[in-house]
């Protein structure tokens, strides 16, 4: 039998054999995706890192939308971010220090942990060469090969007491900005042709102002401060979204921490979790060439309506960074990206273009209610403008997804540890249900 005929005979075969009647799934009571019937998550599990609110329950069943509100440890995130903004500083190694820890730093905790970072963010010798000789073009796949490289240079990387885990936190913080600048232009350099530059991390800038030096040297303190804020409003969301439920599945079987995170990476890469803000930027992108007039609501109302109807665009039905899982009002990630998105647009001479994405965010929204009418109350989500702030700061696609990851290895990193230092922990472990009925095996020859 040739190859190429048993491979498409097993495709064939496979196809029957992972049909499962839709049914079958009521008639057991499934919570298909871990969700319950009314769309909320199954509980699973408790935690004191973060807490993402997006309704209340009324009594006697039932959702109310409410404004939605994201929780670091038992401190409001708008809190957190207004503050730092107000101060004109860098807040994500606060953050960082906050969800490790579960308290606030003082200034010289903050500076100490700072330091550390800034310590810790030089990769080894052969890792960087590791990283420059990978070929391929996705960071998302030379981050997770180059976490795993890290086990190869860590003398205790199996050990699971408090202070390795914290050790190990604090460096994977510490050299995700590194590994995703360096593995960019290694790319810039592999398909481009352009130079290649390996600039070292500086003394006293902070990570978000670190990265940026490292992945293109210029760039305005705006920007820098705009992916600061990006940086925190991604470190975390919860234990369950689905790449932080990733890492602690895998940690509840005792793996080393390089392993879990490289399966957290895994997980983000996929287009239904870290990949949402480059399916918006390509979408405004083509509403940019597709509508005429940018401030005309008939205009842009009709080809939404197309687009939910799956005539136009990519035909999916979709709006991307219109609606979550949680939220329902609103997204405070979103809104609070968005005022730093509107200076940012005005530094850039790009305020006709935010005008356009912030009409098309209140249309697509109006739209959606009127054309689905199910009840359900939608708002935009972070991913709606985090794409136009990642290009106006001069960021290409690659790193969208990359840089997600780079925020959001905090959330990990406490939420493994968190994981292993519970009392009663135990191995995570679902049921599912066979449904097929038992047959009596069929000797070979008679097949």
């Amino acid at each position: 039998m040739k190859k190429e005929y048993l491979i498409y005979k097993l495709s064939e075969e496979m196809k029957e054999a992972t049909r499962i009647d839709n049914e079958l799934f009521s008639k057991f009571d499934v919570k298909r995706g871990l969700r319950n019937e009314d769309g909320t998550g199954v509980l699973v599990g408790l935690t004191k890192i973060g807490n993402v609110v997006g309704y209340e329950r009324i009594p006697g069943g039932g959702l109310k939308p409410i404004p939605g509100k994201l929780f670091y440890r038992e401190y409001d995130v708008e809190d957190i971010s207004h503050a730092i903004i107000k101060e004109k500083r860098f807040g994500f190694e606060e953050v960082a220090y906050l969800l490790l820890s579960g308290h606030l730093p003082d200034k010289e905790e903050l500076a100490s942990f700072s330091e550390m970072i800034n310590d810790n963010m030089p990769l080894e010798q052969k890792t960087k060469m590791n990283i420059i000789e990978l070929e391929g073009n996705n960071i998302m796949n030379i981050l997770s090969r180059s976490v795993l490289e890290m086990y190869r240079f860590d003398p205790n990387a199996d050990d699971t007491s408090r202070d390795n885990l914290m050790r190990q936190s604090i460096e994977l913080i510490s050299k995700f900005p590194t590994i995703i600048a360096y593995a960019y232009n290694m790319l810039r350099h592999a398909t481009h042709g352009r130079s290649l530059h390996i600039r070292h991390p500086q003394e006293k800038l902070s990570i978000a102002e670190n990265f940026l030096y490292m992945l293109k040297k210029d760039y305005t303190e705006l920007d820098a401060r705009t992916l600061d804020l990006l940086l925190i409003l991604q470190a975390e969301h919860g234990g369950g979204n689905n790449s932080t439920f990733t890492v602690r599945v895998t940690s509840s079987t005792g793996t080393d921490t390089y392993s879990a995170i490289a399966a957290g990476i895994g997980s983000l890469k996929g287009p239904l979790h870290g990949g949402a803000n480059i399916q918006v930027a390509d979408m405004f992108h083509h509403l940019q060439q597709n509508i005429k007039d940018w401030t005309s609501v008939d205009e842009i109302d009709t080809y939404f309506t197309r687009m939910l109807n799956k005539e136009v665009y990519n035909k999916t039905g979709l709006i991307y960074g219109i609606g979550h899982a949680v939220y329902t009002i609103s997204d405070p990630r979103a809104l609070l990206l968005k005022e730093q998105a509107r200076d940012l647009a005005r530094e850039k001479g790009k305020e006709e273009e935010f005008a356009f994405l912030e009409l098309l965010e209140e249309r697509a929204i109006a739209t959606f209610g009127r054309i689905k009418n199910n009840g359900k109350t939608v708002s935009s989500n972070i991913d709606f403008y985090s794409g136009f702030v990642y290009e106006m700061i001069g960021l290409p696609q690659e790193i969208f997804t990359p840089l997600f990851a780079m925020a959001r290895i905090v959330g990990w990193c406490a939420h493994r540890n968190e994981e292993l230092n519970f009392e009663g922990k135990r191995i995570i472990r679902p049921a599912y249900k066979n449904v097929l009925e038992e047959a009596p095996y069929i000797p070979i020859k008679k097949r």
